[in-house]
């Protein structure tokens, strides 16, 4: 049973280790050794190059495999209308590790930028690929979360329902630039929903003053109106993160606390969900997912460690999940990005390829992708 079309049977969810040169490119821009046209040039040879492994790997779907960020998130973040980033005192807590101290804060009015460079990132992906480009962005929900009311400027934003609602304005802009680019497949990565599964990161919303179960339906109401006039031939796809950051993570708790809310209410085509271990749970939630056009994309395949999944075992869990949703509605993917910061998870990029073509040579054999 082929899918031609988004979600595929073998997706991504969209990063890649950073190559060598790459990461000898940007330290030397850094250091003001070279200059931004430089490490553009670089950046784009890495590019077309990432983009030739996936399609060589058998993918239907391509990413430029996030090369021009450090950050998933904060790079589209701080390029809005009234978004800055900055250099804070401390990083994001992971297990056992902590990130750069990079943050952002709203000072002024939220508003899509129309020069957004990413824009232009997706126009020379899609220039180089031959397979189907997905340009992979934040939520907008990660704008709220990430920092709460004290990283929102009370003079520029007295009330949060004013916050939230130009946010999701400025999202709708985006969905509709990202289209006049060419863009066919839009995914909209989101930690908060896996944090909303999680007591202890509940617990710490609750601390800040926010309502976690209000929460559910403020980001779901975000996603609809950004996506409430969408084009027919957009795809989107919402993927849940855990966190992801040199092969650690931050939340743990099955699906449940949001399931009804996410896959109910939320008018996304696709979710991508992280299966990949026992902090997710059980596959019951997924009995909140319409019958219809709308899938669940599964991530069974780690991209945390490089030993490669038992095939029988990936595809046992696929038929326990069809239990819960149909399998047409199913497709199968790693469960996070390789490398959601320019660091990377703590896995050779053999093992990376080696995934991927697992995950392709999978769908191939379970769906008849």
């Amino acid at each position: 049973m082929s899918q031609a079309h988004p979600p595929f049977r073998a997706d991504i969810v969209g990063s890649f280790l950073r190559p060598v040169a790459l990461k000898t490119a940007r330290a030397q821009y850094h250091q003001g050794e070279i200059d931004a046209a430089a490490l553009a040039a670089v950046e784009d040879r890495e590019i077309r190059r990432v983009v030739e492994q996936q399609e060589a790997a058998g993918l239907g779907v391509v990413t430029d495999g996030e090369f021009r960020r450090a950050w998933w998130h904060f790079d589209f973040l701080e390029q809005l209308d009234g978004v800055t980033g900055f250099v804070g005192d401390q990083g994001i807590q992971f297990q056992g590790i902590q990130t750069g101290a990079k943050q952002i804060r709203v000072d002024g009015k939220v508003g899509f930028n129309p020069d957004h460079p990413m824009l232009g990132h997706f126009r020379y992906l899609a220039d180089v690929a031959t397979a189907m480009p997905k340009m992979t962005i934040p939520s907008p929900s990660v704008l709220h979360f990430r920092g709460g009311r004290k990283k929102i400027d009370s003079g520029v934003y007295p009330s949060l329902d004013a916050f939230f609602a130009d946010t999701a304005d400025a999202y709708r802009d985006a969905v509709h630039a990202f289209y006049a680019a060419g863009c066919r497949y839009l995914q909209l990565d989101d930690t908060v929903w896996a944090y909303l599964c999680s007591e202890k990161e509940r617990e710490a919303a609750r601390a800040r003053g926010d309502d976690p179960d209000r929460l559910q339906a403020i980001y779901a109401e975000m996603l609809n109106h950004a996506l409430a006039d969408k084009p027919d031939d957009l795809f989107v796809s919402l993927h849940v993160c855990r966190g992801n950051f040199r092969s650690t993570w931050i939340s743990e708790g099955g699906y449940e606390p949001v399931a009804e809310t996410l896959f109910g209410q939320v008018g996304v085509d696709a979710w991508f969900l992280e299966y990949d271990s026992d902090r997710a749970g059980s596959f019951d939630p997924l009995r909140f997912v319409p019958e219809g056009h709308q899938q669940a994309v599964l991530g069974l395949v780690t991209t945390k460690v490089g030993d490669l999944e038992d095939p029988a075992g990936v595809r046992a869990r696929l038929d326990e999940a069809s239990r819960f949703v149909a399998k047409s509605q199913l497709c199968l993917s790693p469960q996070c990005g390789f490398a959601s910061t320019e660091e990377g998870n703590d896995l050779a990029e053999q093992a990376q390829w080696d995934k991927v073509r697992l995950v392709v040579d999978l769908a191939r054999d379970y769906w008849g992708a």
